[in-house]
């Protein structure tokens, strides 16, 4: 889950379509205001302790949501959460994609990464292509866990779940515009990762598609970690750096219980 959060950071500066690069060639880290987590991470970590705790992920989310209000959240999101209780609001948004890679941890079967996927996923994003969305990042990191290729990830991907991941990121770049929906995003987080030949070449693939790039590049960054059996030093420290103690506190125990690549 450190890689989605690395991946989240090293996005957020480039998000939305004014800041967009369409380049991999880029500094990974601005300054700790402008590389720093987002609701991206946030809800990351709600997930992460969720699964610690053998909580919900409902009241994971709203706990998370009101000590970080301020973090980025999307509107129906945020309004749910204000309510006191989540409730399901038909969202098919890549919000519970980009939350959801500590499931793909945890899961000790591929079976059981889809169950808890769509689990985390419903209590908002309850529309099909929602969990969809979320089902198929879990997948991809409980696969790369596990020592699969990037052919037979590819092919699960597109068997299960119908995503288009024929396309080239040559071909996706020149006309991809910052959109929040998981079908508009998960294919195109998998592809930069499918492209990339380490961590941080996958984020950086990623960040140079454009679009919602915090999002995009949290969703690429956990199936790399999980692929290529970590993130490298020189991007965790930052990383560390920029968790303040009550997020740090949840993903060190997560990555202690959890997070040992088969």
């Amino acid at each position: 889950m450190l890689g989605a959060i690395a991946g989240d950071m090293i996005g957020a500066p480039y998000e939305f379509d004014s800041n967009n690069i369409k380049t991999t060639d880029f500094p990974l880290f601005l300054g700790k205001k402008r590389s720093k987590f987002t609701d991206d991470s946030v809800l990351t970590v709600a997930t992460a302790e969720a699964i610690l705790t053998g909580g919900d992920y409902a009241g994971a989310y709203v706990k998370y949501f009101n000590l970080y209000p301020h973090a980025g959240y999307g509107t129906s999101f945020r309004l749910a959460c204000r309510s006191g209780k989540l409730t399901p609001y038909d969202s098919y948004g890549n919000g519970s994609a980009m939350r959801v890679s500590p499931v793909g941890w945890y899961a000790e079967t591929l079976e059981q990464a889809l169950d808890e996927a769509k689990r985390s996923a419903e209590v908002s994003h309850n529309h099909p292509e929602g969990i969809k969305g979320a089902q198929a990042t879990a997948a991809a990191i409980y696969l790369a866990r596990f020592g699969k290729t990037k052919d037979a990830i590819r092919d699960y991907i597109v068997s299960q779940f119908g995503y288009n991941l024929s396309r080239t990121l040559d071909e996706i770049r020149p006309d991809y515009h910052h959109i929040e929906s998981c079908m508009d995003t998960v294919p195109e987080a998998i592809t930069a990762f499918l492209e990339s030949d380490n961590f941080e070449d996958a984020v950086r693939k990623a960040v140079s598609l454009g679009g919602d790039s915090d999002t995009l590049t949290c969703i690429t960054g956990g199936i790399a970690e999980a692929f290529y059996g970590g993130v490298p030093d020189h991007i965790g420290v930052e990383v560390w750096n920029r968790l303040d103690e009550t997020l740090a506190k949840v993903v060190r125990e997560f990555r202690e219980k959890y997070c040992v690549a088969k």
